[in-house]
């Protein structure tokens, strides 16, 4: 497959998940006690500490990683077959082996992750190495909003008070985590280019390779093929693009009564119960398996069939509780777009108090949307069950 931008920050992302994810994921030893020394003459006999076990932690973690990744690379080969793809002529090949030496030349994806994470991570840093307002709050109790108010030495001296090696710390992760980026990144770029190798010769023919490889060997060409990659997440282009997002979101919002009326406007699904004698046989044939289990199945999807009444009470609940879903939806998208617009929607810069507040009523109607379906669904199930005792 291809790799795409797309790919390429989530190899980026991975690469620095594996410090934080045993910062925060693994397991933590309970504090040790405090051992009182037994007389001398008397024989103590230490228990067998428990600890955990780092080496099998992370064997389990990257079996299961692989096992998601083996499903997930089966899924791509399912959707990019190149099992029909006809062999690629080895003269074009190797002109578009060339094009790309010269397209991805060693480092690019680096430089590339360097533009968009370099910023990014130095801000994740500080917002966790303990000078942000909500580290600061987490730690001392006092509100964000009380703390914003201080001059940055200051909370700097107050981090120092907590961990006065903090600054030795975050140089310490940087340290790990460039060298690893830097090594992971590597790795990419050999299929990368053998990827694309592939589809350029594909794509162009031997006369149009050797005018890319052409330019691409001339001054303007060397320097567009050192920066094309990087330029992708340049900060022009990623506040470009994040601007842009608003009006998107306004598009989706904006047709959202025309796409509903499109599908309430398609006829419905057939179930197995819509299915006459004939429709079985052809269907039992196709799946091979006997007519009659079919309408067994048929038989049991009309037996449980809810009376006209109840049903359309049913119904009309889940409509309204759709209709719900629908609003909360583009609640949901006006809140991204004022997210974006509006640097105050940002949760960061909330107070501590006000960001509880809002996700315990988060985390309420969670629950209370949860409990609704829930209580659509024994709705269902008592009327079905209703029906059956009438025609019982």
């Amino acid at each position: 497959m291809t790799p795409t931008f797309k790919s390429i920050l989530l190899a980026g992302t991975i690469a620095m998940m594996p410090l934080g994810a045993h910062a925060y994921a693994a397991p933590k030893q309970a504090p040790v006690a405090e051992v009182v020394a037994a007389p001398a003459e008397v024989e103590t006999e230490e228990e067998p500490s428990v600890d955990f076990d780092s080496e099998a932690y992370a064997a389990e973690a990257k079996a299961k990683m692989q096992k998601e990744m083996d499903e997930a690379i089966a899924l791509i080969e399912k959707m990019f077959d190149t099992s029909s793809l006809p062999p690629v002529e080895p003269a074009r090949l190797a002109l578009a082996q060339k094009t790309m030496t010269a397209l991805i030349p060693a480092g690019s994806l680096e430089k590339m992750i360097d533009n968009l994470y370099g910023k990014m991570f130095k801000t994740i840093m500080g917002e966790f190495g303990g000078q942000s307002d909500l580290m600061l709050s987490i730690k001392t109790g006092v509100e964000s909003d009380k703390i914003e108010t201080l001059d940055e030495a200051t909370k700097a001296k107050i981090a120092d008070m907590f961990d006065p090696h903090r600054k030795e710390r975050e140089d310490q992760i940087t340290r790990v985590i460039k060298p690893l980026i830097s090594e992971v990144l590597s790795d990419m770029e050999p299929p990368m280019r053998a990827g694309l190798a592939k589809a350029y010769a594909r794509k162009f023919t031997a006369a149009q390779l050797n005018e890319l490889n052409g330019f691409l060997a001339t001054p303007t060409g060397t320097l567009y093929g050192n920066e094309w990659m990087a330029l992708q997440a340049d900060p022009e282009v990623m506040v470009a693009v994040i601007k842009a997002v608003p009006p998107l979101i306004n598009k989706f919002i904006d047709r959202g009564p025309q796409i509903e009326k499109d599908m309430k406007d398609l006829p419905k699904e057939k179930q197995l119960s819509d299915f006459n004698d004939k429709d079985l046989a052809k269907l039992a044939k196709l799946m091979k398996v006997d007519v009659k289990v079919l309408k067994e199945q048929r038989d049991q999807w009309n037996s449980d069939a809810v009376d006209t009444t109840e049903a359309v009470a049913v119904e009309a609940s889940a409509d309204d509780y759709a209709a719900d879903a629908a609003v909360d939806a583009a609640d949901a998208a006006a809140d991204a777009v004022d997210a974006v617009a509006d640097p105050a929607y940002d949760r960061s810069n909330w107070s501590a108090a006000d960001l509880k507040r809002v996700e315990d009523l988060e985390t309420a109607y969670e629950n209370a949307s949860i409990a609704a379906q829930q209580a659509a669904e024994e709705a269902a199930a008592n009327a079905s069950k209703r029906s059956k005792s009438k025609n019982n």
